[in-house]
């Protein structure tokens, strides 16, 4: 058998169009119509690591994986425009433990706020979130452990209860379907969580979101942790503005008001062709675009403006009344970002009888031109 012809051989390129025309025809013949450029793609991926050959453990990793992500993308599907936050504490902290009565009351607080709690859906600082949120408004995405892990009487038998058999799959859904992450005292399995969060946030690889360190009044858990982190910042290893990236609090409505006050003027953010796109629950006026524009200029070079929805957003279509900024941030400096974000919710909130805020741009920008095309 000659090289080309060989499935699997390291170096060899091969031709797949007969894949693509197959998994093509398929996709057609079924009538699926829901992203069937992916579909297809996640087909031809399949078929592939069955040419390469790969070991059946690994196919095994892939499959399970794939058959676990779907599951979970389902069951949180009719839930996307709810505010979500994900909770993480250790499972060993006892019912009578202030942190456990604690995380109680934050979970009921947050739900009154209008939001939705996800946790492990184990024991200890899982179950008080479940425990304080009640299971209607409580996720549980539960891992199998030979040991410890085992769904909470609170989230146990609900649908909204999705168990992992991979670490990595169930850390994608804590942190893709959060708008805020709350930690509370916890052993590894908490820092892993918490250090994992940290490094998606600082380097930009999920969206921005607030993160909060939930300790009991005179608590000094997270203060000898952020002392910790002010030696890494002495010795250059952290940049002293990630600091802004979290927030300490010694109360429930602290740690509450932390979470839903980055949402107050802020709504949401992706890219598009290469500038941020900050989505905004009402406009800014002149005073702070022009504070925007100076103050971070570092991170963004002064390409700032305010402007509307682009083509390449039109498929959300509940966020399309929403204004803009864009900016070109140079996707490095994640801590004066969220600085930035902090100075765009502290904008004075319009009265109901007051007319829309004069703005810089919003009424006669072209689009085309805020985007740069």
């Amino acid at each position: 058998m000659p090289p080309e012809s060989q499935p699997g051989l390291p170096g060899v390129r091969r031709d797949y169009s007969a894949y693509e025309k197959g998994a093509e025809e398929l996709i057609q013949k079924l009538g699926l119509t829901s992203n069937p450029d992916l579909v297809r793609d996640i087909i031809v991926t399949a078929l592939r690591l069955s040419e390469d050959r790969a070991e059946r453990g690994d196919v095994k990793v892939v499959s399970s994986s794939i058959r676990e992500l779907r599951y979970a993308f389902k069951t949180f599907a009719p839930f996307t425009r709810v505010r979500k936050l994900s909770i993480f504490g250790s499972a060993r902290t006892p019912h009578e433990n202030s942190s456990y009565l604690q995380c109680v009351d934050f979970s009921k607080e947050m739900v009154q706020r209008g939001w939705m709690i996800i946790t492990g859906a184990g024991g200890g600082i899982m179950r008080a979130g479940n425990e304080g949120a009640g299971k209607d408004r409580s996720f549980g995405v539960n891992i199998r452990l030979p040991f410890e892990q085992r769904a909470n009487t609170v989230i146990h038998g609900d649908p909204k209860l999705v168990t992992f058999r991979y670490f990595f799959t169930r850390k994608l859904m804590f942190v893709k379907e959060a708008d805020g992450v709350a930690f509370f005292p916890g052993g590894f399995g908490t820092m892993d969580e918490m250090y994992e969060t940290l490094t998606l946030v600082q380097t930009g690889k999920t969206a921005p979101i607030p993160l909060v360190m939930v300790d009991a009044p005179g608590g000094t858990y997270w203060a000898d942790w952020h002392g910790f982190v002010e030696r890494l910042i002495y010795r250059g290893l952290v940049s002293a503005e990630d600091n802004h990236l979290f927030k300490v609090a010694y109360d429930v409505k602290s740690a509450a008001d932390e979470i839903t006050r980055y949402y107050r003027v802020f709504n949401s953010s992706r890219y598009v062709k290469s500038r941020l796109v900050i989505r905004m629950n009402h406009a800014v006026c002149d005073e702070t675009l022009r504070r925007l524009k100076l103050d971070f200029a570092d991170i963004h070079g002064g390409n700032i403006e305010q402007g509307g929805m682009h083509a390449d957003e039109a498929m959300e279509t509940d966020l399309a009344h929403l204004p803009r900024l864009w900016l070109d941030f140079n996707r490095r400096n994640t801590g004066r970002l969220r600085q930035l974000i902090d100075v765009l919710n502290a904008e004075p909130l319009p009265e109901p009888s007051e007319p829309p805020c004069r703005t810089a741009s919003a009424a006669d920008d072209d689009l085309g031109g805020a985007t740069g095309e």
